[in-house]
């Protein structure tokens, strides 16, 4: 009992509710240890990912984010490597094959991590900001270290596990706040029991909601938006555009230079984190366009 450092639960207020007990929910709180690693394994996995193609030598399920090997990779493979069972259970190699590919084929740099310090940095694709206490489980997070190049640090495994639902739910009184909460009623009222009440605001609304634009891939939209920004740059309006990803807001970026506008760019990449809360608070001067992703400069005031 001496060792025990969590008060007893009473009460909790959380910002950003439906962020934290829904999008991020996904995920469950993890505390891990250290365990042996054979890192050699994963640089050579690596390298056969290299040889390896899409609907040949392996099927992708983007949606659960898993690799299915078929029967002409698994002898590719076995050929690459010299060995006659990748699932000897005496020297498995396939646990590290199948990260190899998840890296390759699943996880993107500037997508779902970043390079920063010869180190992989977990980007949340929720709220755009970077995780760098958060590693991947599985050896996936010692796969993407091989892939790109970077020192290969040791593989952990789950000591405790517990989800946000069943964390949250040990408080006797629980409420919070957000600005989007009505969209999330449902899930509030079935997994939480906790109603939604809306607030009207102090003033009427002043904003326009107007139909959405639905384009067939992703460069034709977002060439659009730049030719938007163009257009609205004549009348000095500031710009205000939200990405998903740090690619996306890359891209954009680049497209707006073709139309010679400038424009701050805030996104997870280290030079650009710094300058956040200048870069969100400037972001009402006359003129000026602002790309950002999830993160945008909580607390900050836009002058």
């Amino acid at each position: 009992l001496s060792q025990v450092v969590l008060p007893p639960f009473n009460y909790c207020i959380v910002d950003e509710v439906d962020s934290i007990f829904i999008d991020e929910a996904q995920v469950p709180l993890i505390i891990s240890q250290a365990v042996e690693t054979c890192i050699d394994k994963y640089i050579v996995a690596a390298e056969v990912a290299e040889y390896l193609e899409v609907n040949v030598h392996f099927k992708v399920d983007e949606k659960n984010r898993n690799i299915i090997l078929t029967e002409q990779g698994t002898a590719q493979i076995e050929k690459i490597l010299q060995v006659e069972d990748l699932y000897n259970p005496n020297d498995p190699w396939i646990p590290y094959i199948l990260s190899a590919i998840k890296a390759t084929a699943l996880f993107f740099r500037n997508v779902h991590y970043i390079v920063q310090n010869n180190q992989i940095i977990i980007v949340d694709e929720f709220t755009g900001r970077i995780m760098p206490d958060r590693r991947w489980n599985e050896g996936l997070h010692q796969a993407v270290e091989a892939k790109e190049g970077v020192p290969i640090r040791q593989n952990t495994e789950t000591a405790a596990s517990i989800t946000y639902q069943n964390f949250f739910l040990l408080y006797p009184k629980l409420s919070g706040m957000t600005g989007t909460a009505k969209t999330s009623e449902v899930e509030f009222e079935k997994i939480y029991n906790l109603p939604v009440e809306e607030i009207p605001t102090a003033r009427p609304n002043l904003r326009k909601d107007l139909p959405d634009f639905v384009y067939k891939d992703s460069l034709t939209k977002w060439t659009a938006i730049a030719r938007e920004c163009k257009s609205i740059a004549n009348t000095k309006q500031p710009i205000l555009i939200g990405t998903t990803t740090v690619e996306n807001s890359e891209m954009l970026a680049d497209l707006l230079q073709e139309y010679q506008l400038s424009y701050r760019l805030l996104n997870a990449k280290p030079e650009n984190v710094k300058r956040e809360s200048e870069i969100v608070a400037q972001a009402g001067e006359i003129g000026s366009i602002t790309i950002a992703t999830n993160m945008a400069g909580r607390g900050t005031d836009i002058i």
